[in-house]
């Protein structure tokens, strides 16, 4: 596919594609001038805030509201049953995903506020409005919730358990999703004959995504217009607005109008509804006036969507020449109390779609369970089963090494796609369009300084400390991108706004879409604007998730300039009288071919705009709507290698060095893309030493604030090397093939592979994330002692 700008002019285009352009909207965020959510304030507001259920299960006989009612300040309070009475819906999973019987998965619809059971700790039961926020809060711990606890079960092996406590009763064996994907028997056949199998029992742990900024949402009506408005921090306002019109309210789209400004961080967290976002719509409708609700950091911990959770068995057969033959995994994949739009994709269908990876395997089957728990829903976190897949591939790929005694990058080596071989078509029904994985890999083994490390680690021995290292070779299988807008509307003022349904949530989009867009057509980059956050200007928007928003966003814009072009063209010819085919364009400029007649866009522009006296055929301006349908997955990929030092006194690990290459395809920005690359791994470094939720026996949340949660801090970050070895993707028209997740997927496979090298000659073979000190010090004792 034709690049959209010639190679030869990118190094001389200062914010061309290809160029390390700062992001244009940091001077505001810096100066603390962003507007997110709770900045927001509507005339006359109200306040609410959530009651929720103390109880992880139980069932709900009955809400006191008299008491609270009656409190200094209070407004109103609600309960499921006014939504009910109201005729509210209800929110739903839209993954079309089937058991292996060829049933559709188990869809339980929840409503905003419970009204038979409990199901966690921080479920919502009521909402408390008041005129101010402190009244609230207090007129919440007023109300007197009626529960019958009953037994609760927070683990997904145990929940599928024959005895384990029924979340629903029409849920046997709380089990959504029986998935199953591969041919068994050959599977089976694969495994019986194999050379050898290396299995591993891997445990994903929970994480709490733990955004910078609180989730929030000012809701507001206006009865003349019959119309909702929203203010709330998300991932996408088309979606938003198309699940609370259809699901919920059961009005037309053009009747909900969903706002978000700024978003400070979401990582998937803040991409679907939550029943906060209901009430306060229902809230504002019959009281007339705007209500706001803004969660407290101790509430996020319960309320938020959490990530990860899986319990997996993992399994790879290798022949005689120690060519991997097949793979299987199999285990569990905790979703939650409730199913959220896509908590049932991560430990099945994204964990068969990435776990093939860089490497030849003939045979694939992914057996696993999406399994209900009295825990708080489980969303797509940073990766969303793509960095948990390639971390199975690449623990396994390690541990086989070490107990067949071959080098784990000859093993590599020997089992990695070449390029010769691509377009591959893998077991998992991927089709990799482009790739040079071993460049790839000797690339990263290259900037490790891969052969010093002998030297590196005799220092690491004189100071008493274990060292290892670990390589993470990784694939993500992106989202597809699906229906997106591209409109380019030329303003009165000389400004070029692009409209596009994706979102910053933190990512930077407004820079690399504006060079996309100056490398097309040549508009000043310092003119160019964006819009993403108001769903009344969309007609079209798939959000922000799973790796594509340039691919998606890029190419409708890409799609929306051709059609400026073609627009602009028409009004040259008219302006210059001569034919459309004599009109050339380039760098911004429309020319009648073979002589010095020229035009620039933005003076083209202005002309349409003002002229009167345009014949009705031409256009009247060069602004342009267009929906860019869709593009198909791509193929992100890369090597990290991470070398650590383990303190044997205390457990404690370092990051001492750390590298990456990796295929992003077309860079449009390489310093954004860096900065996600290192945004990723360090969400790994929590995931891989520091993070993880945990309950009681009771589903309490034992850690449920920052006293008790760690993540990681600058101390804890080693300097990155970061380079690229870019192979264009073919299948969109930038080229492109996304970088949002891809740390997280190269991060957790090789830190973890370098902290099993550094225990290795202990007699450590393989420990479970988080590697806290505790747990890597009780390691290294139980290894003394044997």
């Amino acid at each position: 596919m034709d690049s959209i700008v010639d190679e030869n002019q990118l190094g001389m285009m200062k914010f061309g594609v290809g160029q390390p352009v700062p992001r244009s909207e940091d001077p505001k965020l810096l100066r603390g001038q962003g507007n997110y959510t709770d900045d927001t304030n509507l005339d006359g507001q109200a306040y609410a805030v959530m009651v929720t259920s103390p109880f992880a299960h139980g069932v709900l006989n009955g809400i006191e509201t008299a008491d609270a009612l009656t409190a200094s300040g209070v407004i109103a309070i609600f309960t499921g049953k006014d939504l009910e009475d109201a005729g509210l819906g209800t929110m739903k999973c839209g993954v079309p995903l089937k058991n292996r019987d060829g049933s559709p998965i188990t869809y339980v619809p929840r409503a905003a506020l419970a009204t038979d059971k409990v199901r966690f700790v921080g479920d919502p039961v009521a909402i408390v409005i008041a005129e101010t926020h402190s009244a609230a809060k207090d007129a919440a711990e007023l109300v007197e919730l009626d529960i019958d606890p009953l037994p609760a079960v927070t683990d997904a092996r145990a929940a599928a358990a024959e005895d384990a406590p029924l979340i629903y009763d029409a849920v046997p064996g709380n089990v959504a999703l029986d998935y199953q994907y591969g041919e068994t028997a050959k599977i089976d056949a694969a495994f019986a004959e194999a050379a050898h199998v290396t299995k591993l029992s891997l445990r994903n742990n929970r994480i709490v995504v733990c955004a910078m900024e609180p989730r929030s949402a000012v809701g507001a009506f206006d009865p003349a217009k019959d119309t909702y408005e929203l203010h709330v921090g998300c991932q996408g306002v088309f979606g938003m607005m198309n699940t609370l019109a259809k699901q919920i309210f059961d009005i037309p789209p053009e009747k909900m109008h969903v706002i978000t400004g700024n978003v400070g961080g979401s990582f998937g967290m803040k991409a679907g509804a939550y029943p906060e976002y209901i009430c306060v719509l229902h809230a504002a409708k019959v009281l007339g006036r705007p209500v706001k609700w803004t969660d407290e950091r101790s509430g996020s911990f319960l309320s938020d969507c959490h990530g990860r959770d899986h319990d997996m068995t993992a399994e790879l057969a290798l022949d005689a020449e120690r060519r991997f033959t097949a793979l299987r995994i199999t285990g569990y994949g905790n979703v939650g109390a409730y199913l959220s739009a896509v908590s049932p994709m991560m430990p099945t269908l994204n964990t068969l779609k990435n776990s093939n990876s860089v490497y030849r395997l003939p045979l694939i089957e992914v057996a696993t369970k999406a399994v209900f728990t009295n825990t708080t829903p489980i969303t797509a976190y940073r990766g969303a089963g793509r960095p948990e897949a390639n971390y199975y591939m690449e623990r396994l790929i390690e541990t086989a090494a070490r107990e067949t005694g071959i080098d784990p990058i000859e093993l590599r080596r020997r089992n990695q796609i070449q390029a010769t071989e691509i377009p591959y078509a893998a077991a998992n029904g991927m089709n990799y369009d482009s790739g040079d994985f071993p460049t790839i890999l000797e690339k990263a083994l290259e900037a490790s300084d891969w052969d010093g490390y002998a030297a590196r680690k005799a220092e690491s021995e004189k100071k008493g400390m274990l060292r290892g290292r670990g390589v993470g070779c990784y694939l993500e299988v992106t989202a597809p991108v699906m229906q997106e807008m591209g409109g380019i509307r030329f303003e009165e003022n000389g400004d070029v706004t692009i409209i596009t349904g994706t979102l910053d949530y933190g990512q930077g989009h407004w820079t690399p879409f504006a060079q996309v867009l100056h490398a097309k057509l040549g508009v000043p980059f310092e003119k160019i604007k964006l819009i993403q956050g108001d769903s009344a200007e969309l007609i079209a928007g798939g959000g922000t998730g799973g790796s594509k928003s340039i691919m998606a966003s890029g190419g409708a814009i890409i799609e929306a300039s051709d059609i400026v072009i073609e627009k602009g063209k028409q009004l040259a010819a008219h302006v210059f009288e001569t034919a459309i085919e004599d009109i050339a364009f380039e760098a911004g400029t429309f020319q009648v071919a073979g002589t010095d007649r020229t035009i620039g866009i933005m003076e083209l522009a202005t002309e349409a705009r003002t002229r009167s006296d345009l014949p009705a055929d031409l256009p009247k301006d060069l602004s342009v709507s267009h929906i860019f349908e869709n593009a198909p997955s791509a193929f992100p990929n890369g090597c990290h290698v991470c070398e650590l030092e383990v303190d044997p006194e205390t457990g404690t690990v370092r990051l001492d060095r750390y590298s990456m290459v990796n295929d992003f395809g077309t860079v449009v920005n390489p310093l954004l893309v860096e900065g996600q690359a290192h945004g990723g791994i360090v969400q790994g470094l929590g995931q891989a030493l520091m993070e993880s939720v945990l309950y009681d026996a009771e589903g309490q949340l034992q850690t449920g604030s920052y006293m008790d949660y760690a993540l990681p801090r600058a101390a804890d970050v080693p300097n990155f090397s970061f380079a690229t070895h870019a192979v264009p993707a073919t299948t969109n028209p930038l080229g492109a093939k996304g970088c949002g997740e891809a740390g997280c997927a190269g991060s957790l496979p090789s830190i973890m592979n370098a902290l099993v090298d550094a225990l290795a000659p202990l007699g450590v073979a393989h420990i479970d994330m988080p590697a806290t000190p505790e747990k890597v010090w009780a390691a290294i004792q139980t290894a003394n002692a044997t």
